[in-house]
């Protein structure tokens, strides 16, 4: 390969950081590989919300017509008592705050889909593949790819996720910036057959939630099981039976529509058992190599950000890559205009998100009361969080 005056940048992960940081680097006339150790797109997947800050982001990327149409727009969520009784029904900008006019809902794999058509003729991309080894050195880093290529590249990004290779492979085993929240959960798919339509279905005990989500008016569920555990079950993470079984006898003996939901757990396909977590680091980068996304500042599903925080850091870390002299001012730039943003997003969970998952009787209680005196907004409770950063206009993003 040819290389470019800007220099040549490997992004490992295809999910939604990479793709989002491949987008700006090649406007801004990098050369860009991206490598996903998956053998393509993952598509379809749970809902995930775009706001705030990112709305903008996604409007200078030009791709806010196509996401509006990929907007699933989730009339209610319902909360309802272990016997299945209902507690509250409730738009979900009243449970979370937001803009219900702005905010965007879309499937994971729709953003991702539409962020790899932007990018998929300009970028290369290495499916089945992941890095191996990494050599940073003053004239770039040197890359062995588990598919046995080596190839030397002048940057190397990590957008690899939660379980990040890239952080494993320069700044050490993940339990050194991973913070366990207590909780674990199993994701999957399954049959349609209780008429839900452009909603949300939560069941709660203490220390277990069921939840059902139709985005749309399919035969397909999204199916979540969440519940409390003191340690991170780490034998199970590599074991899809392990988790099975896990998951299974752990809500074994429930009522509501829950033994319905281990037994469409145990036969999905598409399962995905992870813990809820967030990633605190205190640095993103080390010599020529940098992380971008939930590789290096992880909120847990439980803040909703996750999918926003990802696409501003991508927007920053390429465009001070695109303005600063050199890699080692780019990244320090990027640190310092980001970080107080992940910070106080991560800190959601510390502001009754985490309650939408009660651990005990009382906690339960206390949030029924609550969400049955839940009916509006205050003018102006939008969360600050979601927009407390002011985008920069690079010079090639206006």
């Amino acid at each position: 390969m040819s290389r470019s005056p800007r220099g040549t940048v490997l992004i490992s992960g295809a999910s939604i950081a990479g793709p989002a940081l491949a987008f700006w680097l090649d406007r801004y006339g990098f050369q860009v590989t991206v490598v996903e150790k998956a053998g393509a797109l993952r598509g379809g997947g749970y809902p995930i919300d775009i706001r705030g800050t990112a709305l903008e982001v996604v409007r200078r990327m030009g791709l806010l017509p196509r996401l509006r149409a990929a907007h699933i727009d989730t009339h209610k969520i319902t909360f309802l008592d272990p016997d299945g009784g209902l507690i509250a029904s409730l738009r979900p900008d009243v449970l979370i705050g937001g803009d219900e006019s702005r905010d965007l809902e879309v499937r994971r794999g729709d953003l991702a889909e539409v962020l790899y058509g932007a990018v998929r003729d300009d970028v290369e991309f290495l499916f089945n593949d992941s890095i191996a080894t990494l050599d940073d050195h003053e004239g770039g880093v040197d890359v062995t790819f588990r598919g046995g290529a080596r190839r030397t590249f002048d940057l190397v990004v990590g957008a690899d996720g939660l379980h990040s290779n890239t952080r494993g492979l320069v700044f050490g085993p993940e339990e050194r910036f991973h913070r366990y929240l207590g909780y674990c959960f199993a994701g999957f798919t399954m049959r349609n057959d209780f008429d839900l339509s452009h909603e949300g279905v939560l069941w709660s005990v203490p220390g277990r939630s069921a939840a059902l989500y139709a985005v749309g008016d399919g035969d397909e569920l999204h199916g979540f099981l969440t519940f409390t555990r003191p340690d991170p079950p780490f034998d199970a993470f590599r074991n899809p039976d392990a988790q099975r079984e896990l998951v299974a006898s752990v809500f074994a003996g429930d009522g509501w529509l829950v033994p319905r939901m281990t037994a469409a757990m145990r036969a999905a396909d598409d399962l995905f058992f992870d813990v809820v977590s967030q990633i605190h680091m205190p640095r993103w980068s080390a010599g020529r190599v940098a992380l971008v996304g939930d590789a290096a500042y992880a909120p847990s599903f439980m803040t909703g950000q996750g999918s926003s925080i990802a696409l501003v850091g991508a927007y920053m870390l390429a465009g001070e890559l695109a303005t600063r002299p050199g890699h080692a001012e780019a990244f320090a730039a990027y640190e310092d205009g980001v970080r107080e943003f992940v910070e106080v997003n991560q800190a959601l969970v510390t502001k009754g998100n985490a309650a939408l998952f009660p651990s005990t009787a009382e906690a339960i209680e206390r949030r029924n009361e609550a969400l049955r005196g839940l009916t509006s907004l205050p003018v102006g409770d939008d969360r600050a969080e979601y927009s407390a950063l002011t985008l920069p206009a690079y010079a090639a993003a206006t």
